[in-house]
């Protein structure tokens, strides 16, 4: 497609939250190849064609852009119901672009069980394939980043209280019960009936159908009215307001949703290193570089939870995927990892879990532990001085942090 006609088409896109389809072919028969999720839609969609595009989301969404024919979008009222209409959507016409070399069993799904009272609970794939615990009545998903849904299932939850742990009818209030997190399943002051109804919304809201959950609402504030039952309509209206004022800047990041890198103008890299003594006392960190610059404010100590004893790309794996955990950290550009391919291959493989396509790069070090090769996509050579310099820095860092870690034991 011709760079004026592409620029035409974003100067269209709203500056809201959203869902975006790129799509090959025109009119009905138009297939839809990719779809994506965003807090301004104008600012995500224009960030596709940069022109490092490849290197920083990879070949299958270069070819997309070679591909299609034209972008379409959907308004969402918050960033909430994009991460969740995005997911939704790409179940329903699944799109090669966000499908092909997906594993399904490495992703997060919700799940509503079917119970009398059920329960809403976040499951990986692979646990509804092999775990035969869950009666599912419903499932949702693929999503896609565990971070995300975990912030967002807090938003759903004030808005809709749900049952998750606690016994129906066991008699005291769970903790969830006591905060305002759970409707009263387990001290029996909620009805199956009535509980049954939070649960239909909570479902429609996973379906992308908040219209359908305020006309239900609306129903049942007016059913209230009638028997005159003021402070339960009143508790109704509270809920019809919370739902068109999302509260959701947790899932807010400089621009978009959480896991996207910094800016279009900030090239961040990350370098992550592990430092022990012959496998006790573990330790991991993370180092930043932006645009050349050493960024200490963003530097990051990790106690290895797990010990995995010498082994260094356990340790690794378990860093990055914590780190990951933190959506209110920007993205890097790129990530250097001290070792050689069997590091190199631990961080993609975590990298892929987590559906994200961030080009890594690893410094192979001689026997004076000088750096003697870069493994990975040379073209990111360009950067070579930045990546030296946060590989020295991880090393540094790491060696400084177990030190002070066995320091304290040893006093």
């Amino acid at each position: 497609m011709p760079i004026e006609k592409i620029k035409k088409i974003i100067s269209k896109l709203p500056d809201t939250p959203g869902v975006y389809f790129f799509k090959r072919g025109n009119g009905k028969s138009s297939e839809i190849i990719y779809i994506g999720k965003a807090t301004s839609l104008r600012d995500r969609v224009r960030s596709y064609f940069s022109a490092d595009i490849e290197i920083t989301r990879g070949p299958l969404i270069s070819k997309m852009l070679s591909e299609f024919d034209s972008i379409s979008f959907q308004k969402t009222d918050s960033v909430l119901e994009a991460l969740i209409l995005e997911a939704h959507l790409i179940k329903k016409y699944q799109p090669y672009a966000n499908t092909a070399e997906k594993d399904d069993k490495s992703f997060n799904f919700v799940i509503v069980t079917k119970e009398d009272f059920p329960r809403v609970l976040t499951v990986r794939g692979r646990e509804l394939l092999t775990n035969n615990t869950y009666d599912v009545l419903e499932k949702f998903g693929p999503f896609t980043n565990g971070g995300q849904l975990k912030e967002a299932l807090k938003i759903v939850r004030r808005l809709f209280p749900y049952r998750d742990k606690c016994l129906p009818e066991q008699g005291k209030p769970c903790f969830n019960k006591q905060i305002g997190l759970c409707p009263g399943v387990c001290d029996g002051t909620i009805s199956k009936k009535d509980y049954a109804k939070i649960v239909k919304n909570i479902m429609l809201f996973f379906d992308g159908n908040k219209k359908q959950i305020v006309k239900n609402l609306e129903k049942e504030m007016k059913t209230y009215v009638k028997a005159k039952e003021f402070e339960k309509a009143q508790k109704i209206k509270k809920q019809i307001f919370a739902l068109g004022h999302i509260h959701d800047v947790s899932l807010i990041k400089n621009g978009d949703l959480p896991g996207r890198p910094v800016s279009e103008k900030t090239f961040r890299i990350e370098s992550y290193d592990i430092a022990h003594m012959s496998g006790q006392n573990v330790v991991g960190v993370m180092t930043v570089i932006e645009n050349g610059e050493i960024k200490k404010s963003d530097y990051r100590k990790f106690k290895i939870k797990e010990n995995p004893g010498v082994n260094d790309t356990k340790a690794l794996s378990e860093i990055l995927s914590r780190r990951l955990t933190h959506i209110e950290w920007p993205l890097p550009n790129l990530i250097v990892v001290d070792g050689g391919k069997a590091q190199k291959n631990a961080i993609e493989r975590v990298l892929t879990e987590n559906k994200l396509d961030i080009p890594v790069m690893s410094v192979v070090k001689n026997e004076h532990h000088k750096a003697r090769e870069i493994l990975g996509d040379k073209r990111l050579l360009i950067h070579e001085r930045e990546i030296l310099l946060s590989n020295s820095e991880a090393h540094r860092f790491a060696i400084g942090f177990h030190k002070e870690l066995r320091n304290k034991i040893l006093k």
